[in-house]
């Protein structure tokens, strides 16, 4: 591994998120948080894809393909951010900090910035691998990936669209994706991160270590910082119609809708 280059990835990360604590208490709006995240890491990655010492290929693949995905989901965050309030997520955070809100929120984005670094670990180890571009791995890889991106910018579209029905200030929304799973946007953001194990595979002996981000990521959006805060806000502001929908629609892998409860009370014999 080269370690110079990841300790100037690790300040990089680690500095971005500074900046971004700043910028929250600056404009008191905690989305930029995520999106200045998610610019930091597709640069890491860029910066791994240019100075790695790997297949030349297949590195201009890893920066195309983590550029794309920042510049997605960077550009996402941050028109969503600009249209609504503060983050629940965030606030329900700052509730519970209290008057020491400011230093933890930047104890807390430093751990992001860790976070960060273990995805960014997955692009290097991808870019490092010196094996002939392009082999059944890779391509593989490369299905995974533009699935991911499409499946996420589509599930982002199917909620921003209904978000601006009518019907969005008292129902959840079950279309699209959205039928089988009730964070198809955290499902395939997760699925994006599985192609970077199969792009670093065949290289040095530490590529093994870029099954930690999709392993990460898993932990994090379903038992961390994703479903469970987000599913609690939606219990305080939508009550027993989000709890029918947890009782009918999987929270994360999407698969067959459950019968709804009501239906099969009013049919049981």
């Amino acid at each position: 591994m080269d370690s110079v280059l990841l300790i100037v990835i690790a300040l990089w990360l680690s500095l971005a998120m500074a900046g971004a604590w700043a910028i929250q208490r600056w404009t008191g709006r905690s989305g930029w948080i995520d999106t200045i995240w998610s610019f930091a890491v597709g640069l890491g990655g860029v910066i791994a894809a240019l100075f790695a010492n790997g297949n030349f290929d297949r590195r201009m693949v890893v920066l195309v393909v983590i550029s794309a995905w920042a510049l997605r989901l960077g550009s996402h965050i941050g028109a969503r951010t600009r249209g609504d309030d503060e983050d629940p997520r965030y606030a329900k955070l700052a509730e519970e900090w209290g008057d020491s809100a400011a230093l933890r929120l930047f104890l807390f984005l430093q751990i992001q910035a860790l976070a960060a670094f273990v995805l960014v670990l997955s692009v290097y180890l991808a870019a490092t691998n010196d094996a002939p571009f392009a082999n059944g791995l890779d391509i593989v890889a490369m299905i995974i990936a533009a699935v991911a991106l499409g499946g996420e910018a589509l599930s982002d579209f199917q909620l921003a669209r209904f978000r601006k029905t009518p019907q969005a200030k008292t129902e959840v929304c079950e279309t699209g994706f959205w039928r089988y799973s009730r964070h198809p946007n955290y499902f395939f953001e997760w699925l994006f991160w599985c192609s970077w194990l199969l792009f670093a595979l065949q290289g040095s002996a530490w590529s093994w270590l870029a099954a930690l981000a999709p392993l990460m990521m898993y932990w994090l959006l379903v038992h961390v910082s994703g479903i469970p805060p987000l599913e609690q806000h939606m219990l305080r502001s939508r009550g027993e119609k989000f709890r029918a929908l947890q009782a009918r629609v999987n929270a994360f892998f999407p698969g067959p809708r459950k019968p709804d409860h009501e239906h099969r009370e009013e049919t049981r014999p």
